[in-house]
């Protein structure tokens, strides 16, 4: 058993149960006696607590974090020390981490999901950063989700004092490391723009269920964070909206100069995106790389291209030629004339022949121009138009856009865009063939999935959540209420109502009954009465008398109660206990001033009926009693004291009148 557990801090601070350990502290759930209320407290490790330039960080730090006031960061309500223990007192916050949650739902989360934790997250750094306080540490362990769904942020000045007591990267901080920006990975300047970056790791993890990057130590994640650009969530998980990627690639740009420059530019961001999930901003994820990033071969956004080698063989002819050589025998001889009239008959067959095969040749290649000159011409591009986006129903009877293509729908798919918009199309658009008559091969979509919301009043809680949870919709813890009619937990009603038209992950809140309201009591005012009369009283009352005190007391004679567990007049179901301090008279240890015992005689209005008469010395009650006046026409108290004083005397709450009491004569 924990050596803490049932010990009192400061007399005020029970220690009931330890719910949690981190490397720098312990959390126990406990119950403040003062308040009567439950809360968490951290406590230091031992090694820590005597470090005083520590403590004396640690006590700054808290006293400022203690000054943000936001329903998205956990509230820290006291910084103190106690038997050489640091600690501090937070609120008790009923949940899990949101790591917890992610590992709870396979690591990865619906978009809608995601954006809803998102927001409020942003919002509680928003608020702490105008406060001038920078977290320094987020990731989902130090994000707790309630069961109504809620974030809070947690450890604000933990986180401050951690990173400022290591310098350096060790195995104790690789959870912290995936989440890191760059310039703390480098040691450089910290501002506001560091935890969005970790911030935008967080909506990373919830988008595509993995880290950005991955690491053997510390140290190459922390490198991978300075050096390298993760994978776009969408190669990872192809559902998560443009517009939502973006946001998260802008959150992790590893230039600060093009993060976000507040949480209230990223928070504007996600509202635009909530209102409009189909919204394209100003920039792309490609714009939010630095200037002068090349991609190497160990980054993670490294895409190796293969790039087509075309060989270029050359082909030589070679014409083989001969000669023909004509031998003639004989010595020559002079011509006959009659030779020279046979060889000029000989000439016009000759010049016929010749005409006839220059023709010939002529036509055929005329012919073969024409039949070849095609096969050497240019066919032109054409441009396939980018229709996606568009209504289908525009699109087909718009010729000025689609010129001589043809368009066909190949497949209807449900999805976030509108129904009846184009959100794929084959071939792509922007791209080029050949053929004008290219039929488009088009995915039209039929719009979001539409729940309807089904009347689950009167059913049993489980029952009902099974019910709704099978549909799709997110139902977060229910809240309660008494309900004279509906059995106990069973549902009084829900939000929104039946026939509703829903989409998967909407939220379904459900009020659930408790059964019939409790009979209340008020609680009467113990102090300044006698013990024995308290006691009658809680019979009374229907309430039950817990445990009875024995203090000192320079103020109170001995057996008047002096202090009350519940504070009077609170209304409590019946049988609720209360506990009573009483007096034991004055400390004899402790020289006071001598006192003297005076009696006040107060007169009554008549035939008033019952009143309640106090008397107070100053704004402090210090005895009062019910009296019925027709038969009772005064009323005496019996104070004690030196000096003289001027006491209060009121009926019913209301003043009456004053008397002063000489104690001294």
């Amino acid at each position: 058993m924990d050596q803490n557990i049932g010990k009192l801090l400061d007399n005020r601070y029970e220690l009931l149960e330890l719910i949690g350990v981190g490397g720098m502290a312990k959390v126990y759930k406990a119950r403040c006696h003062r308040l009567n209320r439950l809360v968490a407290v951290k406590i230091l490790r031992d090694d820590l607590s005597q470090d005083s330039d520590f403590r004396r960080r640690f006590y700054d730090e808290s006293q400022a974090v203690a000054m943000l006031s936001h329903p998205n960061i956990v509230a820290v309500y006291d910084v103190n020390r106690s038997d050489d223990l640091e600690y501090i007192v937070m609120e008790l916050i009923d949940g899990i981490s949101l790591k917890q949650y992610m590992q709870k739902k396979g690591n990865k989360l619906n978009w809608r999901e995601a954006l809803h934790f998102i927001t409020q997250i942003v919002k509680g750094l928003g608020h702490a950063h105008s406060r001038g306080i920078i977290h320094r540490d987020i990731k989902p362990h130090n994000i707790m989700v309630l069961r109504d769904g809620s974030v809070k942020v947690a450890d604000f000045g933990i986180a401050r004092l951690a990173s400022a007591g290591h310098s350096t990267l060790t195995q104790e901080t690789l959870g912290s490391v995936h989440y890191i920006s760059p310039e703390q990975a480098r040691g450089s300047h910290i501002d506001a723009r560091s935890d969005l970056y970790s911030a935008g790791v967080v909506l990373y993890e919830m988008l595509t269920g993995r880290l950005p990057f991955e690491g053997d130590s510390p140290v190459s994640v922390a490198i991978q964070h300075i050096n390298s650009i993760p994978l776009s969530p969408r190669e990872l998980n192809a559902e998560i909206p443009e517009a939502l990627e973006t946001i998260t690639m802008k959150a992790m740009a590893s230039s600060v100069d093009k993060r976000y420059e507040s949480a209230a530019a990223m928070l504007a961001d996600l509202e635009e995106f909530r209102k409009n999930p189909s919204i394209n901003f100003d920039y792309t994820c490609e714009d939010l790389a630095p200037a002068n990033e090349t991609p190497s071969a160990d980054s993670e956004k490294t895409r190796k291209v293969t790039v087509g080698a075309f060989a270029h063989t050359e082909r030589t002819q070679q014409k083989g030629s001969g000669d023909q050589r004509v031998r003639r025998s004989g010595p020559k001889s002079a011509p006959r004339d009659d030779e020279e009239d046979d060889d000029r008959g000989e000439v016009w067959p000759i010049v016929v022949a010749s005409a006839a095969i220059l023709l010939f040749v002529g036509g055929l290649l005329y012919f073969l121009f024409g039949f070849i000159k095609p096969m050497f011409q240019t066919t032109p591009d054409y441009v396939i138009p980018n229709l996606v986006g568009q209504v289908y129903s525009e699109v087909a009877e718009d010729e000025s856009l689609l010129g001589e293509f043809t368009v066909s729908v190949s497949e209807s798919v449900t999805s976030e865009e509108p129904k009846g918009t184009i959100i794929k199309q084959s071939p792509d658009g922007d791209t080029k063939t050949k053929d004008p008559n290219t039929q488009i091969l088009l995915t039209i979509s039929n719009g979001p999935e539409i729940i309807i919301m089904t009347d689950v009043t009167g059913q049993e809680y489980h029952k009902a959540l099974v019910t709704l949870q099978n549909m799709g919709l997110f139902v977060p813890v229910p809240s309660y209420a008494a309900h004279e009619e509906i059995p106990a937990n069973h549902v009084i009603s829900h939000t929104p109502l039946e026939g509703t038209e829903m989409r998967p992950g909407d939220r379904v809140d459900l009020v659930v009954s408790t059964g019939p309201s409790e009979k209340l009591e008020q609680v009467p005012l113990f102090i300044g009465q006698t013990e024995e009369w308290a006691r009658n009283k809680i019979d009374l009352q229907n309430l039950k008398l817990g445990s009875v005190f024995q203090v000192w007391s320079s103020e109170y004679a001995a057996g008047v109660v002096v202090d009350q567990s519940i504070a009077a007049y609170t209304e409590v179901p019946q049988g609720t206990q209360i506990n009573l301090q009483v007096s034991k008279g004055p400390d004899p240890s402790i020289q006071i001033p001598a006192t003297k015992s005076k009696t006040i005689s107060i007169d009554l209005p008549a035939d008033s009926g019952q009143i309640r008469v106090s008397l107070k010395d100053g704004d402090t009650v210090i005895m009062e009693r019910t009296v019925d006046t027709a038969t009772n026409t005064t009323i005496t108290f019996q104070v004690t004291g030196s000096g003289t004083k001027l006491y209060s005397i009121y009926f019913n709450d209301q003043f009456h009148a004053s008397q002063s009491v000489d104690f001294d004569s």
